[in-house]
């Protein structure tokens, strides 16, 4: 193993091309944990183009496999998702079977974070206008064991998420939490629109945990190589570790 990745390495396969979220994971990996991405490519972010994205997902796993990595994360949850709980069970335990690697979708790691944070009823917020698509992120948390409030979607799309301020963001965080103020925690779906630095905020005011794609990402690479690195100001699953 090279010495710059001395406790590990996770390859990553990209749902698309933008990288300001790989830029946030790369930026905030506990030292001597190295990143191998890969892209799967999605251009259209429907149902069909989720679930035409898996032959990809699998040749990109195939392909980290042969490079070899310590942990492999397909990232993305609405590919996954689409396909409903138990199928995304079965497509990861037989890449586990078969290539002998540890390897977790962005749902999976999510609902990991979620559970260790004490979190078992929570509001949603995605930036997907599509209410059948949040209707199916609803379904896949439902057959997880959660009890979801709402999944409050932005009037935008994957395309738009960029363009979405800090400020827009906060308010879309506060106003699902006040129409759902019984909820443990906050879920964001998708990491194309907010950073990690765009939560804390939200967290502090609402006192309850934000559940960040990246963030949740960043944990489970650690569980996995069991290293123990907290991040002061990065959300509270990552300052805490649970």
């Amino acid at each position: 193993m090279a010495s710059g990745t001395w406790r590990g390495v996770v390859g990553v396969i990209k749902p698309t091309y933008g990288s300001g979220s790989l830029v946030e994971f790369i930026r905030l990996l506990p030292e001597g944990v190295g990143c191998i991405p890969m892209y799967a490519g999605i251009r259209e972010h429907s149902e069909r183009g989720y679930l035409d994205a898996m032959e990809t997902y699998q040749a990109k796993v195939e392909e980290l496999a042969r490079i070899g990595v310590d942990i492999m994360h397909p990232e993305g949850g609405p590919p996954f998702m689409v396909r409903g709980h138990k199928a995304e069970q079965e497509i990861v335990g037989a890449w586990e079977t078969k290539y002998k690697i540890p390897i977790f979708t962005s749902g999976q790691s999510q609902a990991q974070a979620l559970r260790a944070l004490g979190v078992r009823k929570f509001v949603g917020c995605t930036y997907y206008r599509d209410q059948r698509m949040n209707d199916i992120f609803t379904r896949y948390f439902t057959d997880s064991g959660f009890e979801v409030l709402g999944m409050e979607g932005m009037d935008t799309s994957p395309d738009e998420a960029d363009k979405i301020s800090s400020e827009t963001i906060y308010q879309h965080l506060k106003n699902s939490f006040n129409k759902h103020p019984s909820a443990q925690g906050i879920y964001l779906l998708g990491s194309g629109a907010w950073g990690i630095k765009d939560i804390v905020t939200a967290e502090n005011d609402l006192g309850v945990p934000v559940v960040h794609p990246v963030a949740a990402r960043l944990w489970m690479v650690q569980k996995l190589l069991r290293v123990k690195h907290p991040l002061k100001g990065q959300s509270r699953l990552l300052e805490e570790l649970p």
